[in-house]
């Protein structure tokens, strides 16, 4: 009898749900299978995108088409027509995951609050970007968080968290796969948990220490440079750290290259960092400052994305320019 009670609790809570990406669908689904009850899916517009400019709907909105759940598009957040039609939905708790920013008006409007998934182990690595960064800076651990949300961005008081290990040669994007599944079932958990008024909130200055505190701010084109002078560890994580996007970039004869996958090599070396050393068949690698990186997966501007030595077999290095 306890069991059922239990269950009735949380399948009664009126769920709004706030995501756009592949990272939030696998937390809208978990709540979906676990028949949480979700009056509303918010995402982004619909926008042009590929060769013919066609209309593409976000990752969340074809889930939530799927399954018939009703969907807002709004334009802008503070819309008086948009917060009309939240109101009318009388969510119970809303729940964002991979979404923008919202306006007060918005994430104070449920009765239980507003609660956010986040991609870190907060308030570590507070930002828009918090897998890449902590692949970058060679984190063994990260983990994922579900807090309240408040005025300053990711700095709402902690609900759950759960952590896991980073493997040495995992990239941004193996990571973000493991992430999204353990990031959902965390997030079912809390929404029970919720329903049953039976989870602490702590505030996050009790994990502070501004002296150990990263962040993850969005990363842009000018910070994918790959810096050749530094070590082979700092450039590995570099590139595992922005792949498969926005990828770490250089240069090879004159054009722009992009780099998803290396190996190191630890070598006292001759050469300045940045020469390219080559066969012609198997290897591509580059001098850093205390060895080599070997790049494995690339990509050469005007080009398909290959393994290293697909490309070899089909291009001739001639000259780099780093």
């Amino acid at each position: 009898m306890n069991e059922g009670k239990e269950i009735d609790a949380w399948k009664q809570l009126r769920i709004v749900f706030m995501g756009t990406p592949d990272f939030a669908v696998a937390s809208l689904a978990a709540l979906v299978d676990a028949g949480c009850n979700i009056v509303g899916v918010v995402t982004a517009p619909d926008k042009p995108a590929g060769r013919g400019m066609k209309l593409t709907e976000s990752a969340v909105k074809k889930y939530a088409v799927e399954k018939g759940l009703q969907i807002l598009q709004p334009e802008k957040l503070k819309n008086p027509e948009f917060i009309k039609e939240l109101q009318a939905l009388k969510a119970d708790l809303q729940v964002v995951v991979a979404f923008r920013m919202l306006p007060e008006i918005v994430w104070n409007m449920p009765a239980k609050g507003t609660i956010n998934l986040h991609g870190s182990l907060l308030p570590k690595y507070r930002g828009a970007a918090p897998i890449h960064w902590a692949v970058i800076n060679g984190e063994k651990e990260t983990g994922v968080t579900t807090f309240k949300l408040q005025h300053a961005i990711d700095t709402g008081d902690i609900l759950m968290q759960k952590s896991f290990a980073i493997g040495p040669d995992e990239t941004t994007g193996d990571v973000h796969d493991r992430m999204k599944e353990i990031g959902a079932a965390v997030l079912v958990e809390t929404v029970k948990g919720i329903s049953e008024n039976r989870l602490a909130e702590t505030k996050q200055s009790v994990f502070e220490n501004e002296s150990e505190l990263k962040h993850a701010p969005k990363l842009f084109t000018e910070n994918c440079q790959i810096n050749w002078h530094q070590s082979v560890d700092i450039i590995h994580n570099f590139i595992r750290g922005l792949s498969p996007f926005p990828g770490a970039l250089s240069k090879l004869d004159n054009k722009i290259l992009k780099v998803y996958l290396s190996k190191k090599e630890y070598k006292s070396i001759q050469e300045t960092p940045g020469t390219i050393l080559n066969d012609g068949k198997t290897y591509l690698k580059i001098a850093a400052n205390d060895g080599y990186i070997h790049l494995l997966d690339l990509q050469l501007e005007g080009k398909k994305r290959m393994l290293i030595e697909d490309f070899l077999r089909g291009y001739r290095v001639q000259n780099a320019d780093h």
